[in-house]
């Protein structure tokens, strides 16, 4: 494993977009880092390249409380999230190592536990 080259910090998706497009055309790896609360050294790339910190990308986007559903960026950590909850009843519940494991991913595309 090796750092990054470099770090970039975009702030909307269409950065995003457009850097990912320019590391693709250059054929340099990219590896995207959102609050770091990741369990499996997802952050290391096998050699350099750019990580895409998307850390400033902390908006909560959509609250649904009649399906239980939130939208957010990647930056959005749990305690901002639980704390624009307070009040509705709901909350984001941390999730253990075992049932993140069950789903073979971080559980941030899956829906957690609640898919």
């Amino acid at each position: 494993c090796a750092p990054p080259d470099v770090v970039v910090w975009p702030q909307a998706v269409g950065q995003v977009q457009e850097l990912a497009a320019l590391c693709h055309r250059c054929r340099v790896p990219m590896v995207p880092f959102g609050t770091g609360t990741g369990l499996e050294g997802g952050v290391n790339a096998v050699q350099g390249g750019v990580c895409f910190d998307l850390s400033r990308m902390d908006a909560i986007a959509e609250l649904s409380l009649e399906d239980f559903s939130v939208t957010v960026e990647p930056g959005v950590t749990c305690k901002a999230l639980n704390k624009h909850l307070r009040g509705t009843g709901l909350w984001f519940p941390v999730g253990t190592v075992g049932m993140r494991g069950c789903h073979g991913a971080g559980g941030g595309s899956t829906g957690e536990a609640g898919d």
